[in-house]
């Protein structure tokens, strides 16, 4: 490790003292006057403070895969009722619990922990909630079930002195053996998907994704009983070579970028003492959103919808007690959504708060100090219907930290607070063109702030050339029309129909998809003549057209005091 100096805050904490061996010094801590290195120690453990939050703190409960049962998850609402608390669903399948004081939070931190799940390593810089897909090994599209090798792997990890709270920064795992892939898992800094080698089933390995980037195939295939050795030697390399000076450049992905792929997967070998297969066929289809899924024993899952991941603790009653009647399973999505396994019937008799399953939100301001708005709230500025209707996926972050996977979206966005457009008091940021399923890209910036008065005007347009396409999945609308062009250009153009009230769809262009950036240009000012002659904003046009949007932008949305 780097000389003391030269390392980040966190990283000196590390050093001076081992986070698991901070571990017993909590029952002696004042909750009330807790310094920086204490809070930083104690988020290892699931609790989460920061010196702004007045005394608040949340615990975050650790899932793996998604899993636990009826008897834990009553246990949890009659914790949270006992202590009139708040709780609400991660987008790693977990839960976390708010409204927590000094006074309390350690009587609940035993409480949670004594109900054979843990709060241990789901903060901090540690291998967070590992998930997997919801219908793992039940679906009818499910060929190897992840979950006993996702508690090989957490065995391997979990309060192990050398790894809590040691890493370098945090890393995200997903492991899948589903062919049918209806909310990416591309995201993770390690994803262990689903392939075919030579006939035999098994996983390729992929890298160095975040909520800003694509994992990359490393070019490895795993059988599945190898999966959990690998694992071991990857959490190590990284321990061993991850980067710890910089606390904004710490994750695996600004590691790969500094030494490569190969390289890593060198140290990862050193590590894992045995030759990497070259990676097989990847298996993997995608499959929107369906309420009820039939499964491979000819019973029903169902799909509870949260309220954008807000729970009460009736609903959690009605639910544990339903799954306990019918002998039904609990499990939580990457979706924020609560699924029954094992049912009888299509159906479930329990009325669901939440107009579409396909949004997940962030925490919002409500529950997160680092969020600018409150998400979940914010969600009436979105046309939910056309979102349900065309099962579109849409990720809302609070912040540029991207819970939300508002670049692994269909449609993604960010809140954020803005005085560019008079009294308008927030807005937020518009992504698109994500080809997230197959791991191909995530989506670029379209609108640097959009006022969220025109929020879902913009967006129902932005649906409605999307039904005029042809195309019958956003992606592929994406992949096929949305990113042969500039950002900027359709930034231009939806504010082009914006202005005239129109909604002119764009088209597939052979020509724009083969040309360089000069001729791109040219073409796309053209289409912007053809389409839209006589609007006023055209004379603008020169050799961009970035300085023409955020002109035309402030003229149609800003907000007179």
């Amino acid at each position: 490790m780097e000389a003391d100096e030269k390392l980040n805050k966190y990283e000196r904490y590390k050093m001076r003292k081992c986070p698991y061996d901070f571990f017993p010094e909590i029952r002696s801590l004042d909750f009330e006057n807790i310094s920086d290195a204490d809070r930083y120690y104690l988020q290892d453990f699931g609790i989460f403070n920061a010196d702004f939050l007045e005394g608040e703190f949340t615990i975050r409960i650790r899932v793996p895969g998604g899993r636990l049962t009826a008897r834990q998850f009553q246990s949890i609402a009659d914790i949270v009722a006992e202590h009139d608390l708040h709780i609400i669903l991660t987008a790693r399948a977990g839960m976390q619990i708010h409204g927590l004081y000094g006074d309390n939070v350690l009587e609940v931190f035993d409480q949670i922990n004594a109900l054979e799940i843990t709060t241990w390593q789901s903060f901090g810089d540690n291998v967070r909630n590992i998930v997997t897909d919801i219908y793992d090994g039940v679906g009818e599209h499910c060929e190897i079930e992840a979950y006993p090798i996702i508690m090989q792997m957490q065995e391997k990890i979990l309060k192990n002195p050398r790894y809590v709270g040691m890493l370098p920064r945090r890393i995200s795992v997903g492991v899948s053996g589903n062919r049918a892939n209806v909310v990416s898992l591309f995201a993770n800094d390690l994803y262990f998907a689903l392939a075919e080698k030579e006939g035999t089933l098994g996983f390729n390995v992929y890298m160095g994704g975040k909520n800003s980037e694509i994992a990359k195939d490393a070019n490895i295939f795993l059988l599945k009983e190898e999966v959990p050795d690998f694992f071991a030697a990857f959490v190590e390399t990284f321990f061993i070579h991850g980067l710890r000076k910089s606390r904004w450049k710490s994750r695996l992905f600004h590691l790969l970028e500094q030494i490569g792929m190969e390289q890593f997967k060198e140290y990862v070998q050193e590590e894992y003492a045995k030759p990497f297969e070259p990676a097989g066929k990847l298996l993997l289809q995608k499959e929107k959103f369906t309420q009820s899924q039939k499964l491979k024993d000819g019973t029903y899952a169902f799909c509870y919808q949260t309220d954008f991941a807000r729970l009460d603790v009736k609903e959690i009653t009605e639910i544990a007690k339903y799954a306990t009647q019918h002998d039904a399973q609990i499990r939580f999505g990457i979706d924020q959504n609560i699924y029954l396994l094992g049912l009888k019937e299509k159906t479930l008799p329990l009325n669901s708060p939440k107009e579409s399953a396909t949004i997940v939100a962030c925490a919002g301001s409500e529950y997160c100090p680092f969020s600018y708005w409150s998400i979940k709230n914010e969600t009436v500025y979105l046309p939910l219907d056309k979102i349900n209707e065309h099962r579109l996926q849409v990720g809302f972050s609070g912040c540029a930290k991207g819970c939300g996977r508002h670049q692994h979206s269909d449609i993604g966005l960010i809140g954020l607070r803005t005085n560019n457009f008079g009294a308008a008091e927030g807005g937020a940021r518009i992504f698109l063109g994500a080809e997230h399923s197959g791991g191909h890209s995530v989506g670029r910036m379209i609108f640097s702030m959009v006022p969220l008065e025109h929020l879902h005007s913009l967006l129902t347009l932005i649906i409605q050339m999307y039904e005029q396409s042809g195309y019958k999945d956003f992606e592929e609308y994406a992949g096929g029309v949305l990113n042969t062009y500039s950002e900027d250009f359709i930034a231009l153009w939806l504010l082009a129909n914006t202005q005239t009230g129109r909604a002119v769809d764009l088209k597939a262009n052979s020509k724009i998809a083969a040309a360089n950036e000069e001729e791109r240009f040219k073409y796309e000012k053209d289409l912007l003549h053809e389409n839209f002659a006589g609007v006023d904003f055209l004379e603008l046009i020169e050799d961009n057209f970035k300085s023409v949007v955020s002109t035309v932008s402030k003229k149609l949305w800003t907000i007179e005091e």
